[in-house]
């Protein structure tokens, strides 16, 4: 069983083992005509429930062919260019490569003797990220698994400089349209079930100022303590981007701090053209950035920045086998001091190789491009009296529905929508995701494929289309 290790007495078995791996994965990424072949998980779970794990085979071309059959044939393929749901990005060839490399390596980022130029790669990293937002002199962070882990540490850091006896008057502010992690993370920060108030959004479906000053006013004068307010820099649903400086202005009149949730918007801070969009950003205490949403990075690439290091203390302990107190005097870079896990994955490298190879003007050119789709979409689908759009995009997301012509029952059309994501998906010619707006169902484009041309949106609106058509004409059919 010692083949199996890495080591130096197995570097051929290494490099033709991940050579035949790529080559697999090249071939289907050469072939793959739909994102997806629509198989269900009802006839793909017996194939997998009927592999005995412990029979192994002994052989990784083996084990590669099996894996065709239970993952490769069937996965769903975010780099073609009509999976338009969620926010999931192709990834750079750059970044991937990291990924081969600091798998390989395996460095651990929580002390500097389990990473040394790797502390210093991301602390490089952190510090760019920082100056790109405009957080100042005094700016740290991390990096994260994802935007929950980070808005999580973010609200923690946030609690405890709050600096109050009574945990339960906290109240943490964020739009409707905010990410559900802020609730996830009020539940495991143990501040209560109503610590999170809901403000309203516009039709633009971004936070109204008006109503976080009249919250925050109705806080302040019930004797409850203003912990936070979360800004959205581009929403899951709409991509809308909350009203920075406004929402500024109050955090600095009530001493709130300001949490700015960028994992979607983060993509501007490279921007070409729209870098104004999130104006204001630079005036957060902490900000949340994921560059596997709009950086084209592989999960998973996050990260928590702050703009006064000292925040970060609040994350910290010590213990004697790993960072002890000494290493602080010694000047010893450790990332566990700043971070919730402890043995964490090399991610920053992917970034790293990402930024060396295309530069941040080359990812900003990638995100400019879906931005400009998205813009172009919007204007397709006011113009089509076959659909409605809710609202202009900020970012690269449009949500709509099919409004059948001769259908004026609401609930009728919820189900005709339903039902044409759901064909849609089991046919496999492209893949859409799906939301509520107010009671009523709607479709979502989510658009971060450059590749992703204005007619490949045509072409699955017409899908959409056909697809409610059939099972209204259906739907009739049964009533008569």
């Amino acid at each position: 069983m010692r083949s199996h290790l890495l080591n130096d007495l197995t570097a051929e078995h290494y490099r033709h083992s991940v050579t035949e791996g790529v080559e697999r994965v090249a071939a289907k990424l050469a072939t793959t005509e739909r994102p997806f072949t629509g198989i269900t998980a009802d006839a793909l779970a017996p194939l997998i429930d009927g592999i005995d794990l412990d029979r192994p085979l002994h052989d990784t071309t083996a084990v590669l062919d099996e894996l065709e059959d239970v993952y490769l044939r069937d996965a769903v393929y975010f780099h073609h260019p009509r999976y338009l749901a969620h926010l999931n990005c192709p990834v750079v060839i750059p970044a991937v490569l990291g990924e081969a490399v600091l798998s390989a390596v395996n460095s651990s980022l929580d002390t500097w003797d389990q990473s040394a130029g790797g502390t210093l790669i991301e602390r490089k990293l952190i510090d760019w990220t920082t100056a790109r937002i405009g957080l100042g002199e005094a700016a740290d962070g991390v990096f994260t698994s994802g935007g929950t882990q980070s808005n999580l540490q973010a609200l923690l850091l946030a609690r405890e400089e709050s600096k109050t006896d009574s945990p339960a008057k906290l109240r943490i502010f964020a739009s409707e349209a905010s990410h559900f992690s802020v609730q996830k993370s009020a539940k495991l920060l143990g501040l209560g079930q109503d610590a999170v108030v809901s403000v309203p959004v516009g039709q633009d479906r971004r936070m109204q100022t008006v109503a976080l000053a009249r919250e925050l006013g109705r806080c302040v004068s019930d004797g409850l303590v203003p912990m936070a307010v979360v800004a959205t820099a581009g929403t899951t649903d709409f991509g809308s981007i909350d009203p920075l400086h406004g929402i500024a202005e109050l955090c600095e009149r009530y001493g709130t701090w300001m949490h700015v949730d960028a994992a979607y918007g983060c993509g501007l801070l490279a921007s070409l053209k729209h870098r104004d969009r999130i104006a204001g950003i630079e005036r957060a205490d902490s900000v949340t950035v994921d560059y596997h949403k709009s950086f084209f990075q592989p999960v998973s690439s996050s990260a928590l920045l702050v703009r006064d290091t000292a925040a970060l203390r609040h994350a910290t302990y010590h213990a004697e086998y790993l960072n002890p107190r000494r290493t602080i005097a010694e000047r010893i870079p450790n990332q566990v001091d700043k971070s919730l896990q402890t043995t964490r994955r090399f991610d920053a490298l992917k970034l790293w190789m990402t930024l060396r190879t295309m530069g941040a003007d080359g990812i900003g050119q990638l995100f400019d491009e879906v931005c400009d789709l998205a813009a172009e979409g919007w204007r397709l689908l006011a113009a089509d009296p076959r659909f409605d759009v809710v609202v202009e995009p900020s970012l690269s997301t449009l949500v709509f529905r099919y409004i059948p012509p001769a259908v004026t029952d609401p609930a009728e059309i919820d189900r005709a929508n339903l039902y044409a994501r759901k064909a849609l998906f089991a046919s496999g010619d492209a893949v859409v995701a799906g939301t509520k707006v107010g009671a009523r169902h709607y479709l979502k484009f989510t658009l971060l494929n450059p590749e992703t041309t204005t007619a490949d949106i045509a072409a699955v609106l017409a899908l959409i289309a056909g697809h409610a058509e059939q099972y209204l004409g259906e739907s009739l059919d049964r009533a008569s």
